[in-house]
């Protein structure tokens, strides 16, 4: 099985881990949704030792995931879990901290939408989300290559695109969630820090 390569994710690991080694200081388990190449899981479990990470990501992509976990022999690193977003039963009783990379402009607005829902079902009390990729505020882009990076992706699927800051911290009300932090990030992009 061949695994697949992501370069976005070896230029942006080092500045995300720099700040989630401090926000989930006292985690335990990390549920990631979206983990693509896997990647980010296997380098955050790696120097964060004191989490357990739990890897999720649509059933295409598991063995290509799975592969690369394999190969790193991380006590603290979870084989992946299917999960589709728009699933109505994950596979979890409760979630305390959750991380998602690049994957809201990807999911169609609907699949965002019902992302912020079930966290409303399995988000325990005090739980922590990290958020990380790029956003729109009060209707403008950050930098002209985020214009030309959204251009790009409703070219490749109308449902796709850059979403609006404002928008999501109201889905994000709709799960008990208040953001905590806004952090810019390389590339234009920013880590979303929400908490219940």
């Amino acid at each position: 099985m061949n695994k697949t390569f992501s370069q976005a994710c070896e230029n942006n690991k080092q500045p995300i881990l720099q700040i989630i080694e401090t926000v989930f200081l006292k985690s335990t388990t990390v549920w990631e949704i979206g983990s693509g190449t896997g990647q980010h899981a296997c380098y955050f479990a790696h120097h964060l030792p004191h989490l357990t990470w739990q890897p999720t990501d649509k059933k295409e992509n598991i063995e290509g995931i799975n592969c690369r976990i394999k190969e790193v022999r991380l006590t603290n690193l979870c084989n992946c879990k299917a999960l589709n977003v728009t699933d109505e039963q994950w596979p979890s009783q409760s979630i305390d901290t959750l991380f998602t990379a690049n994957t809201l402009h990807i999911m169609h607005w609907p699949e965002v939408k019902c992302f912020f829902s079930n966290l409303a079902n399995y988000l325990n009390d005090q739980a922590i989300i990290c958020i990380y990729g790029p956003f729109k505020y009060n209707g403008c882009y950050t930098s002209d290559s985020n214009k030309q990076f959204d251009l790009w992706l409703k070219t490749r699927d109308p449902q796709s695109g850059i979403r609006d800051i404002e928008a999501i911290e109201e889905l994000a009300k709709t799960a008990k969630l208040s953001i905590k932090n806004d952090f810019s990030m390389p590339a234009n992009n920013r880590l979303l820090v929400f908490q219940k």
